[in-house]
């Protein structure tokens, strides 16, 4: 026997779909604005600990060479975007309760390992499951965390003077840059693990995350 059960809410839904496009564009005008100084350095006076660039030809293959003006618009006016609806996602997981779905407990972390294992098929019993198994948990808290640090390297960035308490809490302004940078990267790998996840649990998850229910089966 087959029915429908409801699993995210109409907000949740929203607050996933439109973040989805903002995110993409903003990492994209990330990258034009770090062509404009594609290198990062972390060392003490004249002595460095790590250096990273990006060769030129490999902007001017990818067409983001001399585009700065253009990725520093993009990316402080979709900024808004991002922050009202990672601040309004917050809010309403706090007052809807859904938070408790979504915080990982102290079981969590072990938990956690049995997905892996069973993901990796090196564990056939499936993991404890809930609305969220335990990775998704740590994840989905990882991924609003990030976010707040996104925000926050942003502005260390983009106001080094007059946010010069919050550039020097993060270790100066290479470093923010540095952290903020880094960050990009993992959301660029949740994207991946993420989208792979999806099509490993199939079309049910998929359309749950569209309508709000997924198809459950009782034998």
């Amino acid at each position: 026997m087959k029915t429908l059960e409801k699993k995210h809410p109409l907000a949740i839904r929203w607050f996933h779909w439109i973040n989805f496009p903002i995110l993409a564009v903003m990492v994209w005008s990330g990258l034009l604005i770090y062509w404009a100084n594609p290198v990062y350095r972390i060392g003490v006076g004249k002595h460095t600990l790590l250096k990273m660039t990006v060769a030129e030809k490999t902007y001017e293959k990818a067409n983001l060479a001399f585009r700065l003006a253009e990725g520093l618009t993009l990316h402080f006016f979709f900024m808004w975007f991002f922050a009202i609806n990672g601040i309004l996602y917050v809010l309403y997981t706090i007052f809807s309760g859904e938070w408790r779905d979504l915080v990982p407990d102290r079981r969590s972390w072990k938990e956690a390992i049995l997905v892996a294992l069973h993901d990796l098929h090196l564990r056939k019993e499936a993991p404890p499951q809930r609305k969220y198994n335990a990775a998704q948990r740590i994840s989905y808290t990882a991924i609003v965390v990030m976010g707040l640090g996104s925000l926050l390297t942003g502005l260390a960035i983009y106001k080094p003077v007059q946010f010069g308490w919050l550039t020097l809490l993060f270790g100066g302004y290479q470093m923010a840059r540095f952290f903020h940078f880094w960050i990009t990267v993992g959301y660029v790998v949740f994207f991946v693990v993420h989208i792979a996840q999806v099509i490993k649990t199939g079309w049910n998850n998929f359309c749950a995350m569209v309508m709000g229910y997924e198809v459950q089966r009782y034998d």
